[in-house]
């Protein structure tokens, strides 16, 4: 799968569309395309406003002998804008400029009567005027466009693009009155980056959708909306409770080994609640022998060894209580400890061999694991631990923290990395894993492999607290990957034991889940678990997510602040989620293997929102929702129109209280 946003030009101008729906139906817009490549967004753009559209002629001027290499750009009525420090710095001479300059004046002119005839350029004086190109890597074209727009007085410009650098959309903000930057991939490679299908324009595709935009009425919104609804109606599968019905859940699993489920909010119950009862039947019906969650390794494996029978808490709650860790109410729920307590009876009357086990992906517990590694080696082997004391001694602790002071002092040269320290444990009980191994059979080798993920988490912990100060894509990236790592060791270890090749179902936010590589973080340089898995596993994994329309949620104002039950807002125009509130259904499944016609529809951009434990309303559209292709994120997804939130076993006073009603409207 590309790791490229757009299907083509024609779908970035819808995605655009929506972030200028705010132009819609006004008389005084006029859009204007840069030709070739933005008069099929523009076309768009225009129909979806219900503007006027016409093109603004804009040339680049090539580096002799490097023409994609832009030293300035020439604009209608004879505005060249020229990159000096290009020029300066390849000592271009002036006559080389001029030659470049009087080429591609004449190319564009013959464009301008190819396109226009003998049509003038529309009236611009105080008019709005939204120009579209279908990206922009230096905008040297677009600058050479609004110095010639300027000379026809326009009210108001802004500059819309599909896709562009964080910095050129920031300049281009002190010139104009408004830019529209659908995405900013970082790094930035080039415009096509952006693009599946990035064929040139031609000549005639640009004067055929000119003639296009002045003749064909645009189709109104609610009729749009109204083919969509029936769509998604038409393929839609039935869902209960967010289960789906008969064997449609079966049928989406197939014979897969790696079943991921999602949620699109770390507070939704139905989310929490549905994905344990899909679990439930995948373990009695399908053979699943674990779970996995986005959650930290100690903590879950108390879980494991109360569901199997081998730990010292008593009840299901008891097991839950090593989540000590903000957000405490993601694992210490009703709904997590209802599966567990069913897991525990599931395991009861089985043999160990047989038994479901409940694992944590997640990179976290620096200090934990280091109190795990050591006990673990004092039962096993005390000289060892004494060895991993004094190794460990290097990672200083700080009251109340996991590992982000180390990480900052780490990373700014305020304290020692451990790196050789941290590698040399891992090495050391690699070395003894054979002897320890050979102690007591099934429960030593569980014992074994616990302690060794550990040992990995603290690597990895330590390399992931360093990394946070150096960006957020790195740590990102390394979390997700840990977690992979995990899932895979986890499957080899199980498959091991069981002799047949191990049934795992995943537990994980939907941007965890969901293949990055369909979503607009792709641009960003980032990956998630779902495209790691899905390149690793290729047909034997399924990912399947969650939206929601509107409800409640359990979220947290501020990282570490108490958790509230706060409002969904309803989902914003453009998004999958108002997309899928238009069928008019309380819940259903869309399985894209099985809905041709969805899928077509949702391998084009739309916005999709995430909740996580925090939940900002009033910044909802910057704060939580990104564009993603949801049909190439996910094989399959579940909508529940309206869902609530989950519910926390230690209660706050503002989760009981709850928000008050919103009785005034917000702009987001």
């Amino acid at each position: 799968m590309s790791e490229r946003l757009f299907r083509d030009r024609r779908d970035a101008g819808r995605v655009l569309a929506g972030r200028l729906e705010h132009y819609r139906g006004r008389p005084d817009v006029l859009v204007l395309a840069l030709p070739r490549g933005g008069v099929p967004v523009a076309y768009e753009v225009a129909t979806a406003l219900d503007a006027e559209l016409d093109v603004l002629l804009v040339r680049k001027l090539g580096v002799p002998g490097r023409d994609e290499v832009a030293m300035g750009a020439i604009a209608s009525g004879g505005v060249v804008v020229l990159n000096e420090d290009v020029i300066r710095g390849l000592n271009i001479s002036p006559e080389a400029v001029r030659q470049v300059a009087e080429r591609e004046g004449r190319e564009l002119l013959r464009r301008q009567r190819m396109y226009r005839g003998d049509r003038p350029m529309p009236d611009i004086e105080d008019r709005t005027v939204i120009l579209v190109d279908d990206g922009l890597a230096t905008g040297a074209s677009v600058r050479a466009a609004l110095q010639a727009l300027r000379r026809m007085r326009p009210g108001r410009i802004v500059v819309a693009v599909p896709a562009a650098p964080e910095s050129t959309c920031q300049e281009l903000s002190t010139m104009v009155d408004e830019v529209i930057c659908a995405t900013t991939p970082t790094p930035f490679y080039a415009v096509g980056a952006s693009y599946w299908d990035f064929t040139q324009t031609t000549d005639e595709e640009v004067r055929d959708l000119l003639r296009a935009a002045s003749r064909v009425p645009p189709v109104p919104p609610a009729a749009e909306a109204a083919t969509d609804a029936v769509l998604i109606r038409g393929e839609a599968l039935a869902v209960e409770d967010g289960v789906p019905q008969g064997d449609a859940l079966l049928n989406l699993v197939g014979d897969a080994h790696f079943v991921l489920i999602g949620e699109a909010s770390h507070g939704t119950h139905e989310f929490y609640a549905a994905r344990a009862r899909m679990t439930r039947r995948l373990i009695e019906e399908k053979g699943f022998c674990a779970v996995a969650a986005e959650a930290d390794w100690p903590d879950a494996y108390r879980v494991n060894r109360y569901v199997r029978g081998r730990g010292d808490d008593a009840t299901a709650e008891e097991s839950l209580r090593g989540f000590e860790r903000f957000p405490t109410w993601m694992w210490r729920n009703t709904a997590v400890l209802d599966f567990v307590g069913w897991l525990r009876d599931h395991n009861d009357p089985l043999s160990d061999g047989a038994k479901a086990g409940f694992y944590g992906l997640d990179v976290y517990s620096m200090y934990r694991s280091i109190d795990e590694v050591i006990g673990y080696l004092e039962r096993v082997d005390p000289t060892a631990a004494a060895r991993a004391r004094e190794r460990y001694a290097c990672l200083e602790r700080h009251d109340g923290d996991d590992g982000q002071v180390y990480g900052f002092q780490a990373a700014f040269g305020a304290g020692p990395t451990c790196e050789d320290e941290i590698v040399e444990q891992l090495r050391d009980m690699q070395r003894h894993a054979l002897e320890y191994a050979r102690r007591d059979g099934l429960l030593a080798e569980d014992d074994l492999f616990y302690a060794q993920r550990n040992a990995i988490v603290v690597r990895n912990a330590a390399e992931y607290y360093r990394s946070m100060f150096g960006g957020r894509v790195s740590s990102w990236n390394l979390r997700d990957r840990h977690m992979v790592d995990t899932l895979d060791a986890l499957a080899e270890h199980l498959g091991k034991q069981r002799g047949e090749p191990a049934k795992i179902v995943v537990w994980e936010h939907n941007s965890h889940l969901g293949d990055a590589r369909a979503t607009e973080s792709a641009m960003r340089g980032e990956l998630n678990v779902g495209q790691l898995v899905r390149e690793g596993h290729a047909d034997d994994c399924r990912l399947l997510g969650f939206t929601t329309y509107t409800g409640t949620v359990t979220a947290a104002d501020d990282w570490g602040s108490p958790a509230a039950r706060k409002r969904v807002r309803p989902a914003l125009a453009e998004s999958v989620e108002e997309l899928f509130h238009g069928a008019g259904e309380k819940e259903f499944l869309l399985d894209f293997g099985r809905a041709p016609l969805a899928r077509g529809r949702l391998t084009s951009a739309l916005l999709e929102r995430a909740i996580g434990v925090i939940y900002r309303p009033d910044t909802e559209r910057q704060s939580h929702y990104f564009l993603a292709r949801v049909a190439d994120q996910f094989d399959a997804v579940i909508h529940i129109d309206e869902t609530r939130a989950l519910e926390p076993l230690e209660r706050t006073a503002g989760w009981e209280r709850g928000e008050a009603p919103e009785t005034y409207p917000f702009t987001v």
